[in-house]
């Protein structure tokens, strides 16, 4: 990790230094021990800068076309004055730790573009696929001026619950279809949708892109919004013909509006800023406790216990949390 003073990291990247954001965001995602003070004092001076932009969280099934209606939107953006930021939460190599995917690839023209900023960030082992820095790289980038943070899922699965917990808004991606297709996607990850958008609305398709659009309106009509203020509405576009993207981009700004008038986009991010506060509360306890050299040999006991099927999980974890707290005191 770079050996620069952490405060003038922050300085640095506030004054739209691209290196000094990517070494930033490197120091936050660093496991290192001796990276952990150098990060809070990072996340502390970049505080006043952030919290400005709208957070977008984008999922769908793979091949949905997400990659390529970010890079229409991010596009239009930029020509629009904005600044982008695009985090991929891609699966990880089970060898090297490393994203897979490499969405910055499938992005190359707004990869190319001054005011975009691409991080393809392997996903680990965390919960759901989501890295576990997303919210802290959020903070950074809009220190660093970036007014539109898009994240984009690996797919319909249970990272969506974690993106739509860090997100303003959550925006569901299917193909065209409907009917019996919709049985197939999972009841909860529809209802965390702020926005459904079909995408794919061309060609051969365009006709059955309505339909499925139409499916979909009256699927969500039976389900209960996410938020009083708002009801969940229906697109179509197309990505590659860049046809509808405009279209959606105005949807998320009547929502911004709608939700910062009522002032439920301040409480929904203060919700989230306490769900942070846990979850950080507990990778760090699950962070000592297998660290504990005091406790090292008996997790190693109760692994093998659990292994052979001699105690379950749930014993062994009550006893481990046991023999902790002993140690600790």
């Amino acid at each position: 990790m770079s050996s620069k003073d952490p405060v003038q990291l922050a300085t640095d990247l506030i004054a739209g230094d691209r290196r000094a954001l990517a070494q930033a965001i490197t120091l936050l995602e660093s496991t290192r021990p001796e990276d952990n003070e150098p990060g809070n004092a990072l996340l502390a001076a970049v505080a006043p800068n952030a919290g400005q932009s709208i957070r977008v969280g984008i999922s769908g099934v793979p091949g949905v076309g997400k990659s390529t209606f970010i890079e229409a939107l991010g596009n239009y953006l930029i020509d629009q004055g904005h600044r982008v930021a695009v985090l991929a939460v891609d699966p990880s190599s089970a060898l090297s730790g490393g994203s897979i995917l490499g969405d910055k690839t499938r992005m190359e023209i707004l990869s190319r573009r001054t005011d975009a900023f691409i991080r393809p960030s392997p996903a680990g082992r965390t919960l759901g696929g989501v890295a576990r820095h997303t919210r802290e790289t959020m903070l950074l980038l809009e220190a660093a001026g970036f007014d539109v943070v898009i994240v984009e899922t690996v797919g319909v699965g249970q990272s969506e619950t974690a993106v739509a917990e860090m997100t303003d808004m959550f925006m569901l991606m299917l193909l065209p279809g409907g009917g019996d297709e919709l049985q197939g996607i999972k009841r909860g990850i529809v209802e965390l949708a702020d926005l459904v958008v079909v995408n794919k609305a061309d060609g051969d398709l365009a006709a059955a892109a309505g339909r499925a659009a139409a499916d979909y309106r009256n699927a969500l009509g039976f389900l209960h919004p996410r938020h009083a203020d708002w009801e969940v509405p229906v697109a179509t576009c197309s990505a590659l013909e860049n046809e509808g993207v405009t279209e959606v981009w105005a949807v998320v700004e009547q929502f911004r509006d709608a939700l910062t008038a009522s002032g439920e986009l301040q409480r929904a991010r203060a919700a989230q800023a306490r769900t942070w506060l846990w979850d950080e509360t507990a990778e760090k306890l699950l962070e000592q406790l297998k660290s504990d050299p005091g406790i090292r040999k008996r997790i190693s006991e109760l692994e093998d216990a659990v292994s052979a099927g001699k105690t379950s999980p749930r014993v062994a974890a009550q006893e481990l949390v046991k023999h902790f707290w002993k140690n600790v005191k």
